[in-house]
């Protein structure tokens, strides 16, 4: 039997902020290493301003957002107007989830390292191979 949590009601911000932790230990030492100190955020939806500026048709169109400048584009001169983070939207990922009959903890695991990848400057061809590195891990 899987070791995965097992819900009977929604999971709540609570929950998924264990799962992502869960996650993020489950990566790659060099890539965990290399996010430490970069907040991850849970929230139940987009906000309006992030909605309007991704032009989405609805708030659970988006399961995840990185907010930041990637490291590529940083440079020492640069003055930083906000800091590194990442957001994951519980709704639209548990809608997902229930959609997809996909593990959470998978769901959670993809959608953190695409938008940790963003972070990196990464393809989502680099991202998936970072997944498919992470899936061997575990």
């Amino acid at each position: 039997m899987s070791d995965a949590p097992r819900f009977t009601t929604p999971p709540t911000l609570t929950d998924l902020e264990d799962l992502a932790r869960e996650a993020l230990d489950s990566l790659p030492a060099p890539l965990r290493q290399a996010v430490e100190g970069v907040p991850i955020h849970i929230e139940d939806f987009p906000d309006e301003e992030t909605c309007a500026e991704m032009d989405l048709e609805s708030p659970y169109d988006l399961l995840g957002l990185y907010q930041g400048v990637s490291l590529p584009e940083k440079s020492l001169a640069q003055v930083v107007q906000d800091h590194d983070r990442v957001f994951l939207y519980r709704s639209p990922i548990l809608d997902y989830w229930c959609e997809t009959s996909e593990d959470l903890t998978h769901v959670i695991r993809h959608v953190l390292i695409h938008e940790i990848g963003h972070h990196f400057g990464f393809s989502d061809e680099d991202m998936e191979a970072i997944e498919a590195t992470a899936d061997e891990d575990t």
